[in-house]
């Protein structure tokens, strides 16, 4: 049948094409826009930071309902968690178009279905790093190789953001908040159809004893968790400041507008992209490797990213400067994603990584707000302190996350706590 997910323990490839569409569909529903925020600040009549919120909103309200989300997919199973949230997300987007569409002063409706399709956001995107591990159980390499899909596909996502974006809004400017909601129905049809998640028969955690369990793995294993959320939080806000920033600076001092300004702001993204796709191939569950690309890549991206202030006037510096940073954020979201999936029981699973999750959209929020307030004085040093930063934890990397393995499970001792 259309709708099992699988057959003959393998998952199908629609079942994995309906998960990549919920982070596309998320993804393209921030991202998409990051590039016409300069024409909602003359549209709307709001300051830089203002625009800044239409972003920030949204990452806000799925910052804190992630883990809710999370702890309930554990509970009640994952698809009853996913499809109710994209059907907020298209609400969210539905209430932002008309309100844009027919309101002299849209701005506050504008950001009440933001939040709406960050609640929506906050059930859907996370909820598939779990949902993966729970398919292909104890299949690392698997796991590892679907994670790397998953990952491409949000990245694909910020690849095409820019352009479709910058597209839309040239035809109506408010056209992107009614294309999320059309994206949105588009996933809703594919999880009913093609998803059928693996039937839980272990008697659901009662809240204590899940509190108490969730407590105990931080207490354990907190010290490579934390350092992976921290990790995934840095990298969200530097790509998201660095794309606010790159918005602006394309117009302002560039020239560039429209859909051209499109194409340009998606280059670092497509290297993002490529780089996601290779790396979730290739790490295969290798511990050792994972924290092998960590390094690197943090050491890549804190060097490029000191540089990207230097470089803003001089256009194809700039995107070479940006496109190594691209490509260290590309090589580390699908080895944080599989670090969280493969090494955490599945009890626990959906709860753990949607707190990774939430720090992801911490990331996401504050970069935004951060960069229209300090690109105006302070751009040199902002990015200069970006790359210090990546410095300081990168050392976390190096003496918490470890990159050893053994005979005994992985889960057991890949991460110890020592």
């Amino acid at each position: 049948m259309a709708e099992q997910c699988t057959t003959n323990n393998k998952v199908s490839n629609w079942c994995v094409v309906s998960m990549a569409s919920i982070p596309l569909v998320m993804t393209l529903g921030n991202s998409m826009l990051i590039p016409v925020l300069p024409i909602f600040e003359e549209k709307v009549g709001v300051t830089s930071f203002q625009t800044s919120m239409i972003i920030t909103s949204y990452s806000i309200a799925s910052i804190f309902l992630i883990p809710i989300a999370g702890y309930l997919s554990d509970r009640y199973g994952r698809k009853m968690v996913i499809l109710p949230s994209l059907i907020m997300s298209l609400i969210g987007g539905l209430i932002a178009g008309f309100a844009s569409w027919k309101m002299n002063d849209p701005f506050t409706w504008i950001i009440v279905g933001r939040v709406l399709q960050g609640i929506g956001a906050a059930g859907a995107a996370p909820i598939i790093l779990p949902l993966v591990g729970d398919l292909y159980k104890d299949d690392d390499e698997k796991t590892s190789s679907c994670l790397g899909t998953i990952e491409t596909s949000n990245t694909f996502g910020k690849v095409l953001s820019p352009i479709l974006g910058a597209a839309f809004a040239a035809f109506l400017w408010f056209l992107p908040f009614f294309s999320i909601s059309f994206f949105s129905l588009i996933s809703i049809l594919l999880v009913i159809f093609f998803i059928k998640a693996p039937k839980n028969t272990d008697k659901p955690v009662e809240i204590k004893v899940f509190l108490h369990k969730t407590k105990d793995i931080f207490k354990k294993q907190g010290k490579w968790i934390f350092t992976v959320f921290l990790v995934g939080a840095y990298v969200m806000l530097v790509l998201f400041a660095t794309l606010f920033f790159l918005s602006d600076y394309l117009e302002k001092v560039h020239d560039l507008h429209g859909v051209l300004k499109g194409f340009v702001l998606a280059i670092p993204l497509l290297f993002l992209c490529i780089a996601s796709f290779i790396t979730g191939k290739k790490i295969k569950g290798d511990l050792k490797l994972m924290k092998w690309i960590m390094m690197f890549s943090l050491v890549t991206m804190s060097v490029a990213v000191a540089f990207v202030g230097f470089t803003s006037e001089q256009l194809y510096l700039l995107l070479a400067v940006t496109s190594f940073v691209g490509l260290s954020i590309g090589a580390l979201l699908p080895t944080l994603d599989a670090l969280i999936t493969e090494n955490i029981e599945k009890a626990e699973r959906g709860t753990i990584s949607s707190f990774y999750s939430s720090s992801r959209f911490i990331g996401v929020a504050a970069g935004p707000p951060l960069m229209s307030v300090l690109m105006k004085d302070l751009l040199n040093q902002t990015f200069i302190g970006a790359g210090i930063l990546g410095g300081v934890i990168l050392l976390a990397v190096i003496f918490f996350i470890k990159g050893k393995s053994s005979d005994k499970s992985p889960k057991a001792e890949a991460m110890p706590a020592h």
